[in-house]
């Protein structure tokens, strides 16, 4: 059995807040080993000039063909690194890194974003169902997440 340091995590999001948001949980996984699987966008090439990155297709709304790229980036990303967690706050690119990673047995943490309160997200509806951990911002946030754990504001 691993100990929690030699733990591998991927952390997956979209770039702009959701990124910068998970950068604010270094406390978090910043002792663990770990890769990131985010949109090549300036704000991400600054923030993780230091770590390891793989770059998944964007836009993911609403774009078949750009999931279909983020599905076989997946499969490949999550078969190499062999992570034991996966964390996400979001968006649509943590989608097929989460639904393979269940398939591939890999421990599944999400987190609700901070802005969506009244209502739920789409990629949070499609992840809820899997995941081991969902991790809410908002008491509020229990109305669409009844399991979700409330864990306050990230910012």
């Amino acid at each position: 059995m691993k100990e929690a340091s030699d733990k591998k995590l991927g952390l997956i999001c979209s770039s702009g807040g959701h990124l910068w948001q998970l950068t604010l949980l270094e406390e978090c996984w910043g002792k663990y080993n770990r890769f990131w699987v985010t949109f090549k966008k300036p704000d991400a090439l600054s923030l993780l000039h230091a770590e390891k990155v793989y770059w998944a297709a964007f836009p993911t709304t609403r774009n078949i063909k750009n999931l279909l790229k983020n599905i076989v980036l997946a499969w490949k990303v999550l078969r190499a690194e062999r992570p034991d967690i996966l964390i996400s706050n979001g968006a649509g690119v943590a989608v097929p890194f989460f639904w393979l990673g269940k398939l591939l047995g890999i421990k599944l943490i999400y987190i609700e974003v901070y802005d969506r309160v009244e209502l739920p997200t789409l990629t949070g509806k499609l992840v809820y169902p899997i995941v081991d951990k969902f991790l809410l911002q908002w008491e509020e946030q229990k109305k669409s997440y009844h399991k979700g754990i409330v864990m306050g504001q990230i910012i």
